[in-house]
């Protein structure tokens, strides 16, 4: 089963008595599809893009990319926050969660990724 969700919404905060007001902030894509990948108890969390992965040296002639990585070394990489980074946050917060992983790929590239033969996939345990 597909499911979806994106950033763009309109942020509120609850006020004591319940009622909701509107705060200038922005909606995450990637940080609200991993609270609800994770909130159902999904077993993969797909962030697709137009990037077939994570890379190392990122538009240089040493670019790589990065196959596998665990939350914790995601989290080490030095990625720039209006682009991956946050993408390989919201991946990494999500594959803690034991049995979990997560996948940083192009959209044409879905099934290859959750097949593990294209794209970076973040889990606790590298296999």
């Amino acid at each position: 089963i597909v499911i979806c969700t994106g950033g763009g919404g309109i942020p509120v905060r609850q006020r004591p008595d319940g009622s909701l007001i509107g705060i200038e902030a922005v909606i995450d894509k990637d940080a609200a599809s991993a609270l609800l990948a994770d909130k159902l108890s999904a077993d993969a969390l797909l962030l697709l893009s137009d990037v077939g992965a994570v890379y190392s040296d990122f538009g240089t002639n040493q670019q790589a990319a990065i196959t596998e990585l665990t939350p914790d070394e995601a989290r080490a990489l030095d990625l720039p926050a209006g682009s991956m980074g946050p993408k390989v946050e919201a991946a990494a917060a999500f594959a803690e969660r034991d049995g979990a992983f997560a996948c940083i790929g192009k959209l044409e590239d879905a099934l290859a990724l959750l097949q593990g033969t294209t794209g970076t996939r973040i889990r606790r345990r590298k296999a």
